[in-house]
């Protein structure tokens, strides 16, 4: 059976989340780079500039800009397929699998947070600041 996790939990998360990550030494991810970076190591590959805007409903353009910066920071890298050598193929690094791992520890410990301090606000009551622990 299915536990259902209120909202202001998960969106709780996420921000305990992203700001650990924020306040660490270590690379800071935009939104979309974040996006691309988990689509890569999450999901069964390969992946293709091609697949992963359209995957992620973004002009290849934009999926470039955001595997030029995980490339700069070693979390991932393209190659030509050897198949297709008008295609290019994304691929993970240890650095990147590194980073994933980091992140999954960090919402760990803001899920266990979330669980001993739940929200105790209305959702959308910014007067009421949620107690981080």
């Amino acid at each position: 059976m299915a536990t259902q996790t209120n909202p202001d939990v998960l969106v709780g998360i996420l921000r305990d989340t992203v700001v650990a990550l924020v306040r660490r030494d270590g690379p800071d991810l935009s939104a979309r780079q974040l996006g691309v970076f988990l689509t890569v190591y999450l999901t069964d590959g390969p992946h293709t500039v091609r697949g992963l805007a359209a995957e992620l409903n973004v002009s290849k353009p934009a999926i470039t800009r955001a595997l030029d910066r995980l490339g700069e920071l070693d979390l991932a890298r393209r190659k030509v397929d050897p198949m297709d050598r008008r295609s290019v193929l994304v691929q993970r690094t240890l650095k990147g699998a590194g980073f994933l791992r980091d992140m999954r520890s960090i919402m760990a410990g803001a899920e266990q947070a979330a669980r001993e301090n739940p929200p105790t606000t209305e959702a959308g009551d910014a007067s009421s600041p949620r107690k981080v622990g």
